[in-house]
């Protein structure tokens, strides 16, 4: 590290990681067991982004609802689990639908359906069921396909109503390919086979003592025993097409400038953000394709409330709009940790989709909690009264695929896929609907398309993303 003719402090890397998610991560921890010189740069005070875990009036919390799932890859499921040295727990789901205005158990089971849901709506289900090989899509938008898949009185009674809470637009708006993302069941006979053959996995998921922020923790620190350079703090202001970062770090009140000039850069930041930065400048056609790329923003809102448990559930989904949540978990019940966790009090967080700006984004902490579990109290959840409440937010919760993205989309792709030493990954990077387990191998398969000579193989790479077209998430 040295300070170079303009001031700045200059360093060398082999390769220069932008961002410190699950993805930028687990691709510096890669490169750097290899003996590459890494450097990683995040904006943030902490490494994990909305992986990191966090803590609200003595307990820990995470950014929503999150779990390591039981479809995680096997070698990065290994690895996790040496990283977490014991502290990575095997938990049964226990979550609730409010489904045709019933509770419904998620996972959901056969005989609960049987038993909960209203007899017509059982009844419109199955014909569904019955007539499915007959349906075909009308048009490649989200209701589309998933009544073509489960029919409609799933996609009515759930999927659409829960789509248009969560991206703010009418779901005829939103792409099909939403729906090839987010809706794992590609029809009803596959949703009728989960329910009763399910696999030896099925209700089942992992999550670490100390919360889902763990992952990222133990990661971090075993990034940085590796070797590579792990930056807090620090905020990418360009990168440039023959590998330099440049970058303005917050160290002690006060700011520095950096360069660092690496073989090869991996970003993880927003793809739009990439194009802002770029050097030299992106065209004014990829520009514009990147201000037509669409994020929906989410407020989490954190409820304290003085009592050992809220419920026994995990968590609750809300897919009307009869609540301005879209889902509420307690994080106490993801782990099993008395030790940790304080007995008097729990937390609930409450997802509130919005837009940056509008009345939910800008409402006081207290007022959002007050209403909110007013709204919970009126569903037959119990009453309570909360001792605290805060908040964060999330502008670039949700990418919105609205109708007609992919042009835009496959604008900013190509120019981003012809920068030779600049690769861009990650749920972000990729404009991506998908869970961590999917985010920690693409980190994986980045760092492996990495040559000896320090460049991209790009054709390791086309491989890995045409695997990665085929993530579907799992709520």
């Amino acid at each position: 590290m040295s300070v170079d003719d303009t001031g700045h402090v200059a360093e060398s890397a082999d390769v220069a990681v932008v961002g410190a998610g699950p993805a930028g991560l687990m691709a510096a921890w890669s490169l750097a067991r290899t003996g590459r010189r890494v450097v990683v740069l995040e904006g943030g005070p902490v490494a994990g982004g909305l992986a990191s875990s966090f803590e609200v009036a003595g307990q820990r919390v995470d950014h929503g609802s999150h779990r390591l799932h039981a479809a995680c890859d096997p070698g990065v499921l290994a690895a996790l689990t040496h990283l977490l040295d014991g502290d990575l727990q095997r938990r049964r789901r226990n979550g609730r639908i409010r489904l045709a205005d019933r509770w419904v158990a998620f996972p959901p089971q056969a005989m609960d359906l049987v038993r909960n849901l209203p007899a017509g709506f059982a009844a419109r289900a199955a014909l569904d069921l019955v007539t499915g090989p007959m349906r075909r899509s009308g048009a490649d938008t989200f209701p589309d396909v998933v009544r073509a898949s489960l029919g409609s009185t799933m996609a009515d009674g759930f999927y659409v109503p829960y789509a248009e809470k969560i991206w703010g637009i009418g779901a005829g708006e939103l792409s099909g390919e939403l729906a090839r993302r987010r809706v794992s069941a590609r029809s009803g006979l596959d949703l009728l086979r989960r329910l009763r053959r399910p696999g030896p996995d099925a209700g089942t998921f992992l999550y670490p003592k100390r919360g889902f922020g763990e992952i990222v923790d133990r990661l971090a620190d075993a990034t940085a025993r590796a070797g590579a350079t792990v930056s807090l703090g620090t905020r990418v202001t360009g990168v440039g097409d023959d590998g330099t970062v440049t970058a303005v770090t917050a160290d002690s009140g006060m700011c520095r400038s950096r360069v660092v000039r690496a073989a090869s850069v991996l970003s993880t930041v927003p793809l739009p953000m990439l194009a802002a930065m770029a050097d030299p400048p992106a065209p004014p056609e990829v520009l514009e394709a990147a201000g037509a790329l669409e994020y929906r923003a989410l407020v989490l809102l954190y409820i304290v409330v003085e009592r050992p448990r809220f419920t026994e559930f995990d968590a609750h989904y809300f897919p009307g709009p009869g609540i301005l949540a879209s889902r509420v978990s307690e994080p106490k019940n993801y782990r099993d940790a008395p030790d940790l966790d304080p007995a008097d009090r729990t937390v609930l967080c409450a997802e509130l989709p919005c837009s940056v700006g509008d009345g939910v984004w800008c409402a006081d902490p207290d007022a959002l909690a007050d209403q909110t579990l007013e709204e919970l109290a009126r569903l037959g959840l119990p009453s309570a009264t909360r001792t605290h409440a805060e908040v964060r937010r999330v502008p670039h919760a949700y990418p919105v695929y609205r109708v007609g993205y992919e042009a835009a989309f496959e604008s900013l792709d190509t120019w981003a896929s012809d920068r030779s030493r600049v690769l861009s990954f990650g749920r972000q990077g990729l404009f991506a609907h998908d869970n961590t387990h999917h985010a920690l191998v693409m980190g994986r398969d980045a760092a492996a398309a990495i040559g000896p000579d320090g460049r991209f193989d790009g054709g390791r790479w086309r491989e890995a993303r045409a695997r990665f077209r085929n993530n579907v998430v799992e709520d």
